[in-house]
């Protein structure tokens, strides 16, 4: 078999990059590990910037989000149960995000995807990638006990942080930069309305909280932990009890109680790889990169790092120009450190660390009385949270 584009990983970059490059006339082929339906269950974050918004629409992949998904022209905040809002729409121009859950938009890549005849090879098993520094790579993959192989020009890498992708580039060409967070969220669903049309996050003495939902009627709620805990420990009137200690009298008397249908621990990150390309290797989305889920990038620096490297490859492709393919890892690494800024700074501005003094606590509640009364602040941390243009 033989293709253009070889994309390692159905998640969001790589049906993405699927979708912009059949869009382009470019010819590619997507191999994933799991089935259809373990990649779209996954549940993963629902707040997408107005870049991932504009490009489902740019893909006529909307129509389902519009009608379904929220859109939030603002966020709150709350330090120690007073609550204050960040009008993101006016202070960025009209900038919004959109609350639509990872697992609806993989739902309407993976819809798409069969009508548009983007070809997807699920259950893929031990894939390999050969040849990346050659001019003709190529991937290896088992499936039904038989081989096979896949000829290709280049390889996109958009298997996440555990995919064979990252892993493909030496050593002494990798660096890794990292930072391990010495606590996780844990997470619970529930079929019950949200508190807030928007999202609360809170910074509280006994830790963070975060107010979220996945429609008028599905919450999300969030609570730091200590990472040797276990959800079993949980039990929901003791995880509804502490998220409204944490989020204050204001918000906890609108939370509505209910049996939580999944709940988990998910320990925070921030990593970073790079180069992001290799030969003929790319890296995209979580292959690259992890941001703490502080400020909800993760699925949309995935789609930014798609989107410049589908403009890089169609160049190469209509125009025969590799100047975007060259510069593709540099140009998609200047945003990737933005937004790993970002979710590092509110990250250390809204959790408590173990590590950390009176004197760490004093400057928190000292910045977000900043924040509270300064337009300058909220225009930098709005415009952050709404996610910054593509350059």
């Amino acid at each position: 078999m033989r293709t253009q584009v070889a994309i390692v990983g159905a998640g969001p970059a790589g049906m993405f990059l699927a979708h912009l490059l059949g869009r382009a006339g470019v010819d590619a082929v997507v191999l994933e590990r799991r089935d259809r339906a373990y990649v779209e269950g996954r549940v993963r974050a629902g707040v997408l910037e107005q870049i991932t918004v504009d490009l489902m629409d740019r893909l006529d992949l909307g129509q389902r989000m519009r009608r379904e998904g929220l859109v939030h022209t603002g966020t709150n905040i709350v330090a120690d149960g007073e609550l204050f809002r960040i009008d993101m729409a006016e202070l960025t121009g009209g900038a919004s995000v959109m609350v639509y859950g990872q697992q609806e938009v993989m739902k309407d890549l993976f819809d798409a995807a069969e009508t548009r005849g983007v070809r997807v090879i699920f259950d893929a098993g031990a894939v390999t990638l050969h040849d990346i520094g050659s001019a003709k790579p190529y991937v290896t993959w088992r499936k039904d006990s038989l081989e096979h192989r896949l000829d290709c020009d280049f390889i996109a890498g958009c298997d996440g942080y555990h995919g064979v992708s990252r892993a493909a580039i030496p050593a002494d060409v990798l660096k890794t930069f990292e930072r391990v967070y010495p606590f996780g969220w844990l997470g619970v669903l529930a079929d019950v309305p949200p508190c807030d049309h928007e999202l609360i996050y809170a910074n509280h003495e006994r830790g963070f909280a975060l107010a979220s939902m996945r429609s008028p009627t599905r919450s999300r709620y969030y609570v730091q932990c200590d990472l040797n805990e276990r959800p079993e420990d949980w039990s929901d009137d003791r995880f509804w009890d502490e998220l409204c200690r944490r989020l204050g009298d204001a918000a906890a008397g609108r939370v509505t109680r209910g049996p939580s249908f999944e709940k988990s621990i998910a320990p925070l990150r921030s990593f970073v790889g790079e180069p992001m390309r290799h030969g003929r290797l790319f890296l995209a989305g979580d292959a690259a990169h992890i941001v703490p889920p502080t400020g909800a990038k993760g699925m949309n620096l995935a789609a930014s790092d798609v989107i410049m490297l589908a403009q890089a490859l169609s160049e190469h492709y209509r125009d025969g120009s590799d100047a975007g393919i060259d510069g593709y890892s540099a140009r998609a690494l200047a945003r990737v450190w933005k937004a790993e800024r970002f979710s590092w700074w509110f990250t250390g501005l809204t959790h408590r660390f173990p590590d950390r003094d009176g004197f760490d606590r004093k400057m928190q509640i000292a910045e977000l009385a900043y924040i509270r009364g300064s337009r300058a602040a909220q225009v930098t941390l709005a415009e952050n949270y709404v996610g910054l243009p593509l350059v």
